[in-house]
């Protein structure tokens, strides 16, 4: 646990480092002493509290290892990949479903998450005592605060379940705040304060248009619509989804399928939330931290670790002349589209292209971004709400702009039934290697079927959730209690 200091990086605004632990993390029951407070009472101390949140994202626990492994390798569209021999600490018993409580991906995911919490909740707890920050600024860092502690909690609602809601730095000595560090809410209330948080955020935030090239980077209005439209999604609430939907304005479908997962593509018209990873050569980068070497093709001629690779059950999803296919998986033996050779003796079949930098392939920090919220999500969260509703006729039209920046032709289904399994399998193919496919099964309902055709056995009734990590109940006593499965 440690005490907050105040580092020349947060003074000038400059806080980029991609381990950021080092700077703003903080012990929840400790705060900024009202000393410290003065020297961070600018435009550049308030903006490096935020920038810290979005630093977050960069480190190996958020967003790397083993947030692969329990997004995409635990799923039906990617192997553990590697060697055989290589276990990768627990990625080939997340492939098996074989997990349990002590199972470090799910450890490390939930603690990163709450480490980002921290990180927001310190900012919102500091930004009332700014009084020499320019209040529109500050306005919008809240906003962004709010919107990444959204973000976060949905993230653990949908694995975990119901989880403790931290809503702000307890105190120290309180047995209120830590009852309260310690004790699981029910989803519905973790949902209702997510939704709290983004409308609080939809107040805050401009438009994406109104931000500076400088700041293209930064979640905008319709970051927290496309969000709290993803929120309503997970609950079934479907007019909300399409309400929120028509709020998320000023974008569109790029062109080109491929390009938005390159360099030259990054923030461009599609793009409504991307983590923005800065190649390095050099460490501490700024980039995500493994997270293109270790997806990247391993063995003779390669130059990664090989992990989470796509499944032939994905390959084989995709129709002939659909142009997701070729962006989305490395094939052993073909030619990347910078000129590089994927030679025929890398250990696996195919690898993850979402995941290659072109520039820093072979380099603990690359360039590549993670790309969280698009508008070809949004398209399809409203034709899966039309659909739902009945509007059948009217979701069809939405699924098509989908299919044909794809290559492909019109959908031939009509029929609500038909329809919802054509947006069901857009999304895994439109969305594949993105983090969303294990959670649109589970809330689909299509996870026992698509774990079975992929030679793996889901437990309905327990599967559905992670486990709770064993260290947070260990410290909860009886304040907490395991999901259900017998984990």
């Amino acid at each position: 646990m440690k005490r907050i200091y105040i580092s020349m990086f947060v003074l000038s605004g400059l806080l980029f480092a991609g381990c950021a632990d080092d700077f703003l993390d903080v012990s929840p029951t400790e705060s900024i002493p009202s000393a410290d407070v003065e020297l961070v009472n600018n435009d550049a101390g308030a903006s490096g509290f935020v920038t810290a949140i979005y630093n977050q994202f960069l480190g190996w626990d958020m967003s790397s290892f083993g947030w692969n492994a329990v997004t995409s390798i635990i799923s039906d569209d990617a192997d553990k990949g590697s060697d055989p021999g290589d276990t990768g600490a627990d990625k080939d018993i997340i492939d098996a479903l074989t997990y349990n409580a002590s199972t470090p991906s799910f450890q490390s995911t939930w603690d990163a998450h709450y480490a980002g919490i921290n990180r927001c909740n310190q900012a919102l707890a500091i930004f009332p005592k700014l009084d020499k920050v320019t209040p529109a600024l500050k306005v919008r860092l809240e906003g962004e605060a709010k919107f990444f502690r959204a973000f976060m909690y949905f993230t653990l609602v949908k694995g975990y379940g119901g989880v403790p809601i931290i809503d702000h730095l307890p105190i120290p000595g309180s047995e209120g705040d830590r009852i309260m560090q310690l004790t699981r809410k029910t989803p519905a209330e973790v949902y209702a304060f997510i939704e709290k948080d983004l409308n609080d955020a939809i107040t805050n935030l401009p438009e994406k248009s109104a931000y500076a090239a400088e700041d293209k980077s930064r979640v905008s209005k319709g970051s927290a619509y496309a969000l709290l439209a993803k929120v309503n999604l997970y609950q079934k609430n479907w007019q909300k989804v399409i309400e929120n939907c028509d709020k998320v304005t000023g974008y569109s479908l790029v062109a080109d399928y491929a390009l938005q997962y390159k360099k030259a593509g990054e923030f461009g018209p599609e793009s409504i939330f991307e983590i923005n990873g800065i190649g390095s050569t050099s460490s501490p980068g700024f980039g995500i931290g493994n997270y293109s070497v270790s997806q990247a093709p391993r063995g003779a001629g390669g130059w990664g670790w090989g992990f989470n690779t796509p499944t032939q059950g994905l390959a084989d999803a995709y129709e002939a002349g659909d142009v997701r296919r070729a962006a989305t998986i490395i094939f052993r033996g073909s030619v990347l589209y910078d000129g590089r050779p994927v030679p025929a003796t890398v250990a696996n079949p195919m690898y993850n292209y979402k995941a290659y930098s072109s520039d820093f392939y072979n380099q603990e920090f690359t360039d590549t971004n993670l790309r969280y919220l698009r508008y070809a999500e949004v398209l399809l969260m409203k034709a899966e709400a039309l659909n739902e509703l009945g509007q059948t006729s009217a979701a069809i039209p939405l699924v098509n702009m989908i299919r044909k920046r794809a290559g492909l032709g019109d959908t031939p289904f009509t029929s609500q039934t038909d329809v919802r399994k054509a947006i069901w399998k857009e999304r895994r193919l439109e969305m594949a290697f993105e983090h969303d496919r294990w959670f649109d099964l589970v809330r689909t309902g299509q996870a026992q079927a698509a774990m079975a055709a992929d030679g793996k056995t889901f437990i309905v009734g327990k599967h559905e959730l992670f486990p709770i990590p064993t260290t947070f109940l260990r410290e909860a006593g009886g304040l907490s209690q395991q999901n259900p499965g017998g984990y």
